[in-house]
């Protein structure tokens, strides 16, 4: 069980149809993805995945250079094991790219874990269930037109999903960001969930006009209406606003979460498993949520977030956007609705290592 051998790669997964998100072109899924090696033989995959290059190779630089820190640690010990490697790059943290950097070796440690143990994570950290709602969220983007958005959701809700997220925050006015939400709600019927990501595009006097209009429009949340440093505008949204408001995909730190929720600013907070660094500080997040009484949810990889969220009570959906895919011989299934949780032990996820050997930069 002690840690005997890391290695890190850079892989690029091009997209089988590009897109633009965030005003950035999308054509790859960049991953930066950790091995680690046991002395029994077992080896533990963890990653992370955006979909853009800038400084991924960095990370993954970085994340190798960390890596080296773990040899002789115990997969059993992963607080240890993240404390050790925080502490070794705390100069340039906490957050930004030593989290980016720490996520994929953490995670690669509790795989390990779980199959040392011969559990699934979704199990080691609760148990709470197996399974939860699930929504799909790729394909929807804002360079859409609305009738291909109207179409991609109708195939989402024909692959089995009762929930999807929109991204908004181009239109010149209100009404003709609610005549998106319109078009897709005509195409997949009044019973499916039509959730607003407005990817932090509005002035707080824009979001709460918009808002209005989008709540009107029978939205069921309303994400990222502005920019996350402004968690009073957020705040305030919260108290005009009927509509749940969601954000913290673009948080780091315990102590920033701590801020958003003493602020009373959302409804629903959501975690990026790369920004907070991975499994073991996203624990601690759930639990302050928790505390709070706010659900959470994952941002993007959903086969590793579904674990994470089927074991703690306060788990609420999984964001469906398989970045992964192109890497791995499977993704969890998704039955009514809801997305499974692997029952093999630790991620229960298998490397297509042909596919990583292809696409491998560094």
């Amino acid at each position: 069980m002690k840690i005997s051998q890391v290695a890190v790669e850079v892989v690029r997964v091009p997209v089988d149809h590009p897109y633009t998100a965030g005003g950035r072109a999308v054509d790859a899924n960049w991953h930066v993805l950790a091995r680690i090696t046991t002395s029994d033989a077992i080896e533990g995959i963890g990653y992370i995945v955006y979909p853009r290059p800038d400084l991924m190779t960095t990370i993954g630089s970085a994340a190798r250079e960390l890596g080296e820190h773990l040899i002789g640690m115990s997969v059993l010990e992963p607080e240890a094991a993240w404390e050790k490697l925080a502490r070794r790059g705390d100069w340039v943290g906490p957050g930004g790219l030593l989290h980016c950097a720490l996520a994929p070796l953490d995670i690669a440690v509790w795989d390990a874990n779980g199959k040392t143990l011969g559990q699934p994570l979704h199990r080691l950290l609760g148990g709470f269930r197996d399974r939860l709602p699930t929504y799909a969220s790729d394909g929807l983007w804002v360079s859409l037109s609305p009738g291909e958005l109207a179409a991609s959701a109708k195939q989402h809700v024909a692959n089995g999903f009762g929930a999807v997220k929109l991204r908004l925050g181009k239109e010149a006015a209100p009404e003709m960001e609610a005549r998106r939400v319109q078009a897709v709600r005509e195409a997949v019927g009044p019973d499916v969930r039509i959730m607003v990501d407005a990817v932090e595009s509005w002035t707080l006097a824009r979001a709460r006009r918009t808002g209005r209009v989008l709540q009107d429009a029978g939205i069921a949340w309303l994400e990222d209406p502005v920019h996350h440093s402004d968690v009073a505008g957020l705040a305030d949204l919260r108290r005009r606003l009927e509509v749940p408001i969601a954000a913290g995909e673009h948080l780091y730190h315990l102590d920033a979460f701590r801020a958003l929720l003493e602020a009373r600013a959302v409804d629903v907070v959501i975690l990026d498993l790369a920004r907070v660094g991975g499994v073991t500080p996203w624990r601690k997040i759930a639990g302050l949520a928790q505390a709070h009484r706010v659900p959470v949810c994952g941002h993007v990889v959903p086969e590793i977030q579904v674990h994470l969220l089927s074991a703690v009570a306060n788990g609420h959906m999984v964001e469906y956007v398989p970045r992964s895919a192109g890497i791995l011989r499977a993704m969890p299934r998704i039955e009514n609705g809801e997305l499974v949780a692997p029952q093999g032990p630790g991620l229960g996820l298998e490397l297509d290592e042909t596919a990583v050997r292809r696409h491998r930069v560094v």
